[in-house]
């Protein structure tokens, strides 16, 4: 993984400068083509050389929603003309985790085994902020195995309530 993570800094560096001002408009599209990127059709087109880069650039294009503007034409015209399309998702990680740096925020997965109305997620993330010390964009993940409770992960940094997490420290303490 570490030669993935090499090969989209570069990438994810020089969009970073190219877009100042708009990064989360940048963000936006470059988050959607990662995910068009990943999808197994597109890897195995990628991969033909019967498909031209001009087809392989029409077809994300025309996939991706929030795709406009000369720099976003740009950046995956060398991302494709590189064959860089299997970095894609690191090099959006890399934006986003610059873009956090810069913002002083970062990424949170909140995963809970049922799904959290708007005003408990709004209380969470109050809670969260203030636990880890400092501002959090959240997102959340159905993990029905979780049984009950969350499981937060910021960074390298895990907060585990669930009822799993909880067994397993039963088990742990029983067998012990």
């Amino acid at each position: 993984m570490a030669e993935i993570a090499t090969i989209a800094r570069p990438y994810a560096e020089a969009l970073f400068k190219a877009g100042a001002g708009q990064h989360d408009a940048i963000s936006g599209w470059l988050d959607e083509v990662a995910a068009v990127s990943v999808d197994s059709q597109v890897h195995q087109l990628s991969g033909n050389p019967k498909v031209s880069s001009q087809q392989l650039f029409d077809l994300i294009a025309g996939l991706v929603q929030s795709f406009q503007g000369d720099m976003a034409r740009n950046f995956l015209r060398t991302v494709i003309e590189n064959d860089r399309l299997a970095a894609l998702p690191a090099i959006a990680h890399q934006f986003r985790s610059l873009k956090n740096a810069q913002g002083g925020t970062s990424d949170a997965l909140v995963g809970s085994a049922f799904p959290i109305d708007a005003a408990a997620l709004t209380d969470l993330k109050a809670t969260l902020e203030k636990r880890f010390g400092r501002k959090l964009n959240l997102s959340v993940e159905i993990q029905p195995e979780l049984i009950g409770g969350i499981r937060v992960v910021v960074g390298d940094e895990v907060l585990d309530t669930s009822v799993r997490a909880r067994l397993e420290q039963m088990k742990v303490a029983l067998t012990a």
